[in-house]
Formats: C-alpha cells, sequence, structure tokens
C-alpha cells in the first residue's frame, strides 16, 4: 500500500472476509447498484457464505450489486424496500426459498439512522392504517397516533466510497452516496471499498461525510459494472 496504513484499517477483500460467516446479519449499501461495492460484493459470492440476513435497499440486477449473492441462493432473508430490479429475488420469494421484508423506503433509511445514532427506534404514522401495522405497537403522542418501530442494525455491512484515508475518513461521489452514510454507523464492523485511498491531511475536512470513527476496514478498489456468471443453486 502507497500510504503509510498507521491504523491498520487498510486491508485487502481476503482479510475483509475473515469477518464473514454463514448466517450473518449483514447490511449493503447501494442503490439499484449504484453505490454498492462490487470487489465486496463479488467476494461474498465466491466464499459462498449461506443463510445470510441482507439488508439493502434493493436487490440489485442479477449481474449487478448485491444481485448476484441473491441470485446465487445465499441470502435466506432480505429485508428491504423493493426488489424489482432482480426477477430472481421475486422467483426465489414465490418458490419459498427465501423470506423478504419490505418496509417503505423513507422509513427504512430511518431506521437504520436510529439504528447508527443509538436510538431503539422511530415513531411514524406511514401504513399506520394498512396491513403494514398489522402486529405492530403503537403509541399516542400529541392526540396522533404512530407505529413504534424499531432501530435497524446489523453485524457487519459493505460499503462504496469514492476516496478514504487511513482512518477511515470518507467522501463519497454524488448519487452513489445513497444508503452508505446511514448505514456505516449502524454495522458492528464496517467495511468500505474506497476508489481511492489518499494520505492523513488529503481529504478536505469540509467534504468528509463519514468520520473514520464508523470505519472499521478499508479495502482498495476500483468501482464500475463486474459479470457474474450466477447459477441458481438448488
Amino acid at each position: 500500500m502507497k500510504w503509510e496504513n498507521i491504523y491498520g484499517k487498510i486491508q485487502s477483500a481476503d482479510k475483509a472476509m475473515e469477518h464473514m460467516h454463514d448466517g450473518m446479519v449483514m447490511m449493503c449499501g447501494g442503490f439499484g447498484g449504484v453505490g454498492s461495492p462490487p470487489l465486496l460484493c463479488k467476494s461474498v459470492a465466491d466464499y459462498h457464505f449461506t443463510d445470510i440476513t441482507l439488508i439493502c435497499n434493493d436487490a440489485g440486477f442479477p449481474h449487478l450489486g448485491i444481485g448476484p449473492v441473491v441470485c446465487n441462493g445465499q441470502v435466506k432473508k432480505m429485508i428491504t424496500t423493493h426488489i424489482g430490479s432482480n426477477p430472481v429475488a421475486g422467483r426465489l420469494i414465490n418458490e419459498g426459498k427465501m423470506e423478504a421484508e419490505f418496509i417503505p423506503q423513507g422509513t427504512f433509511c430511518e431506521r437504520i439512522r436510529a439504528g447508527g445514532v443509538g436510538l431503539g427506534g422511530i415513531l411514524c404514522d406511514i401504513g399506520i392504517d394498512t396491513v403494514i401495522a398489522n402486529g405492530k405497537d403503537k403509541i399516542t403522542l400529541n392526540s396522533r397516533e404512530y407505529l413504534i418501530e424499531p432501530a435497524i442494525t446489523a453485524e457487519v455491512g459493505i460499503f462504496y466510497a469514492k476516496k478514504a484515508d487511513p482512518f477511515g475518513n470518507l467522501i463519497y461521489d454524488k448519487t452513489a452516496r445513497n444508503t452508505n452514510p446511514l448505514m456505516v454507523m449502524a454495522c458492528d464492523f464496517s467495511i468500505v471499498q474506497a476508489e481511492e485511498i489518499v494520505p492523513l491531511g488529503g481529504l478536505n475536512p469540509e467534504e468528509i461525510i463519514t468520520p473514520g470513527v464508523y470505519v472499521d476496514m478499508v479495502v482498495a478498489g476500483q468501482g464500475g459494472e463486474w459479470k457474474w456468471n450466477w447459477q441458481l443453486k438448488n
């Protein structure tokens, strides 16, 4: 590594996989593949971890983002906002091979943010008169009724950034920012694929979006689409 790894956070993708295991609860940043960490997604697929509970905005595409991990039958349950971009995910759900919990996108992000800042949950009236409210606790505050939506956290998470320094301070690129900053805070162990790693002092403090205190490991790697010849396992 060109820059001194004084905090020990800069590691390889293989080293990152040592923090993964079968049955893990894992977050993945991204929105339709944009902002997902392609190198880390591929590593999770290549290591064939199974029974994953995956928390991600969507199921990616069959060949992009977290999609190949889903298509390969490695995910036991998805906590997500939609799966429409990945037809294999819908088939897995219909065949009873994958469970899915769908959450309105704003509520999804806010529950993750709550988890990242140490709150137990949020009060939300979205869906209060629909099936979304079934089985959920309610509270009345200032004469309004709300659902109590618990915070969402994960054991481990994989994310993507444009730039990082050795401490793990992060800058994102435009819409590739999406869910990454919220999710990085909400994981016990957060792994970031950074397109570029610069020395300490190489990032403008006014442009840093995620402080390095939330980042446990940084893996160097370029972004972009990667091809995966997936084959659904029986």
